[in-house]
């Protein structure tokens, strides 16, 4: 049995892991729509990972139009998105399900 397509895939999973590792990171906590920060700002020019946290007692969805991201998280659910490298500007979100509370913004500089 030839082992050596298994091995390489996992070394290439090992390495995805270890290159998005070392991708800044930055943290979102949505409580039943609100947003905390409300603004997150992060470094223009990079790709960047944003770990969501659904601290509600609902289910939620940190969406943006602008940046064509979505993610549906359930109650106590943590997850992440990466953020492909922004040019300097706001790019608003915002939770689906709540869309009569204030949108959230991300501020690249």
């Amino acid at each position: 049995m030839n082992r050596w397509p298994v091995l390489a895939g996992a070394l290439l999973g090992l390495l995805a892991s270890a290159a998005q590792a070392g991708l800044p990171t930055f943290e979102l906590t949505i409580n039943d729509g609100h947003f905390s920060p409300a603004v997150l700002q992060i470094p223009a020019g990079e790709r960047v990972k944003i770990i969501v946290h659904n601290a509600g007692v609902g289910p939620c969805e940190f969406e943006s139009t602008a940046l064509r991201i979505e993610k549906v998280l359930s109650p106590g659910v943590s997850s992440f998105v990466v953020l492909h490298p922004l040019k300097p500007g706001r790019y608003a979100f915002f939770d689906d399900f709540h869309l009569d509370l204030p949108q959230g913004v991300i501020e690249a500089q």
